[in-house]
Parts: structure tokens; C-alpha cells; sequence
């Protein structure tokens, strides 16, 4: 009588055997966004620090974190009010700073414009540089997600994110006098910058596009606080438009 064996998989095989696309996508997105986690961190403790720092009580301070939920336009919110500028010109320039959210919209559209209102809404929110950096680089290389995909994989890295931003903004209005200026927690912001942009430089229109970017800010450095970083924005998506075009007539003549 032959002899039969009945192989049993690991549990943790097993479990991933049957995970939903969509459980796998949410899990992706919450375990891509952890790394953030370390130049998010003392970059809301900073701001937590400055702001406790420029006089701003506990309330005020975590409704910027968790309204305004935008680290660079807080910072130059934050340098103005201390240096008494008039309020239009805070929320102009705060604007000026967070269009790049637009330009962001924009490209999540192909991707994310389907949505329900409800949850665009939610999208909009919960979209700062962290989130759109990982979501356009995962639609990207994963063009047969779905729609559900998507927006699982988005919801993972927002359920990083923000929490931390908040809690760590918390923090920094708590022990800020105690944190001695050696750690210098600054350097979390150019930090985050490069973590983001380095992995979308992956061809020739996003390098020229990089290279103009930080040629023109630096170029523009002398105008009003987010006009310069405009102006680099607006050449360099030209830039890569037309080196994108550039290669598509090269090919195109071969």
C-alpha cells in the first residue's frame, strides 16, 4: 500500500497564500512609509521646538501640525509671524509654498481621479511630499493595480505618516528646552528632500529636470520665501517635457 504525505505550510505561508490584493497593497504602502518615520520624526519635534520657542501655546501649535499638515509652509508661516509680517502676506506666501500640492494632484489624477468625493477628500488630506512620493512611484512601477489597490496602498502610507507628524509635533512642545542644539534636529528637512526624490530619478527627463530645479533656486534664492522654488518648479517641469519629447522624435527617427 503506498505511503502518502500530506505537507502542511508554515502559517505564515499560508497566510500570505491567501491575503487579498488589497490587504497585500495596504501592507505595502504601511511597511514602504516606516522609513520615514526617522527624518519625520525630528522634523516634527522641530517644529514642535520652534514654535513652542516663538511664543505659539500648545493648541495653536498642533492645529497647524493637524490642519495645515505641511511641514515646509509651516516653517515659513511660523519665520513670518515671528518676524510680525501682515497676515495676507503669511497666507499668500504659505500658499505660494503648497502649490507644489497641486502639480502633485496632478499627477495622482490618472491614477486617483476616480475616486469617490469622500474619498478624494480624504486623498487631499492626507497627501504631503511622503505619501506622494511613494503612491506615484508605486502606481508607476505597478501599472495593473486597480482602483482599490490604489487607494489601499495610499491609505498604508497614510496611516505612517501623519500619526507621526502629529505625535512628534506634540513632543517637541513638550521637551523642546530640554533638547540640546548639538543634535541638530534640521537636518531631518534635506533629509527627507533627497529620500524622496533620489528613487524618481530614473531617466534622462527626470535628471535634467533635477539638475534645472536646483540650478534655478539657487539662481532665485534672493526672492520672497516659496517664490524662487516656483520659479524652479515651473523650468523644471518644462525641462523634462521637452527632453521627454526630445527622445520620443530621436526614437521616432530611428
Amino acid at each position: 500500500m503506498p505511503i502518502t504525505y500530506k505537507m502542511t505550510l508554515p502559517k505564515q505561508v499560508r497566510t500570505m497564500k491567501t491575503r487579498s490584493p488589497i490587504t497585500s497593497a495596504y501592507l505595502r504602502g504601511f511597511v514602504q512609509g516606516l522609513p520615514f518615520t526617522l527624518v519625520i520624526f525630528p522634523f516634527g519635534l522641530l517644529f514642535g521646538v520652534a514654535a513652542t520657542e516663538a511664543g505659539l501655546d500648545i493648541l495653536p501649535v498642533m492645529g497647524f501640525s493637524i490642519f495645515v499638515i505641511a511641514g515646509a509652509s509651516q516653517f515659513t508661516a511660523l519665520h513670518l509671524m515671528v518676524e510680525q509680517a501682515p497676515v495676507i502676506l503669511i497666507l499668500l506666501t504659505s500658499l505660494a509654498v503648497n502649490l507644489r500640492m497641486a502639480m502633485y494632484s496632478a499627477s495622482l489624477a490618472p491614477h486617483l481621479g476616480k475616486a469617490t468625493r469622500w474619498q478624494q477628500a480624504l486623498i487631499a488630506y492626507f497627501m504631503v511630499d511622503q505619501t506622494y512620493a511613494m503612491a506615484i512611484n508605486e502606481y508607476e512601477a505597478r501599472p495593473k493595480m486597480t482602483m482599490s489597490e490604489k487607494l489601499a496602498f495610499y491609505a498604508g502610507t497614510s496611516t505612517v505618516i501623519p500619526p507621526f507628524w502629529y505625535g512628534s509635533t506634540l513632543l517637541g512642545t513638550q521637551i523642546g528646552q530640554t533638547i540640546p542644539p548639538e543634535f541638530a534636529l534640521d537636518f531631518a528637512i534635506p533629509i527627507t528632500f533627497l529620500a524622496m526624490i533620489a528613487p524618481a530619478l530614473r531617466t534622462l527627463a527626470h535628471v535634467a529636470a533635477a539638475a534645472v530645479s536646483i540650478i534655478v533656486a539657487l539662481v532665485f534664492a534672493f526672492l520672497p520665501a516659496g517664490l524662487g522654488l516656483l520659479v524652479a518648479a515651473g523650468c523644471a517641469m518644462v525641462t523634462g517635457a521637452q527632453v521627454e519629447l526630445w527622445q520620443t522624435r530621436r526614437k521616432a527617427a530611428k
